[in-house]
């Protein structure tokens, strides 16, 4: 009897080991099925209040590696008034923990962001500064398990749920529906360390730009507070060159590529 239930044991172990690799494999299929060297976008950012009103902000965004693998991106606010000229920096390095500023114009001068203001709101929005960086984080950085199969959006899709390894981490958990044919991401849902579930961020609009498909809406929703923020793609260029100096501090303060 002991043989039986000790076999049992370790086939249940190869059996999880094999559903850990299996995730983590359809993770990063969906992570890296749009290669670029560069991607520049300009996008809407609608906020929408719990009372239905709105907010509208114009961005520019800029995202390319360093050569050491270190995933870099800028995000510049060019209106309404109040916000423009606001320029953000992020540098989020492969083996975990990100470096983080941001250049206000009402106080002329750069902030870096802590590790302790990762959660919070980005900008007065529903994306916190972790979220900003979600997807470049390093598949490294979490556990992976397929938790079941089901439809969303009329297509068949892995649910595939991510325990970060270090308890720093915003979220206790995400669950993620990817498309098992094409690996599209539609939905994730984030859970903060009591297990609630706090946000739902929906993907949609997948469209061809330069022989790639990819998502022109992006919506993070705030269940506890009833709000929610868009995101919305008008331009896309892959693999336009961009200098490195704007993935500077320097960049922020100026607004000027050497």
């Amino acid at each position: 009897m002991k043989k039986i239930i000790t076999a049992f044991l370790l086939t249940m172990a190869g059996v999880s080991f094999i559903n850990a690799q299996d995730a983590l494999s359809i993770v990063e299929s969906a992570r890296n099925r749009i290669t670029s060297d560069t991607v520049s976008r300009r996008s809407r950012m609608v906020i929408s209040a719990k009372n239905g009103s709105t907010t509208e902000r114009l961005i520019d965004q800029y995202s390319k590696d360093d050569a050491s693998g270190n995933a870099r991106m800028v995000i510049v606010f060019q209106r309404p008034a109040n916000v423009a000229g606001t320029r953000f920096l992020t540098i989020d390095n492969p083996s975990g923990g990100s470096d983080r500023w941001i250049y206000l114009p009402s106080l002329g001068k750069i902030r870096r962001i802590s590790a302790s203001e990762s959660g919070g709101s980005f900008m007065g929005t529903d994306f916190s500064y972790d979220d900003i960086s979600t997807m470049d984080r390093d598949t490294a950085l979490d556990d992976y398990s397929i938790l079941r199969e089901e439809n969303l959006n009329g297509a068949a899709c892995y649910v595939i749920q991510s325990i970060p390894k270090d308890n720093s981490y915003q979220y206790s958990k995400t669950i993620t529906w990817i498309d098992k044919s094409n690996y599209f991401i539609y939905k994730s849902e984030m859970y903060d360390k009591r297990a609630t579930l706090v946000k739902v961020m929906d993907i949609s609009d997948y469209r061809d730009v330069q022989g790639r498909l990819t998502p022109m809406q992006m919506k993070v929703s705030t269940l506890a507070a009833g709000t929610s923020t868009t995101i919305y793609m008008d331009i896309i260029k892959y693999d336009d060159p961009i200098p490195d100096s704007v993935f500077t501090t320097t960049y922020l303060e100026t607004g000027r590529a050497k």
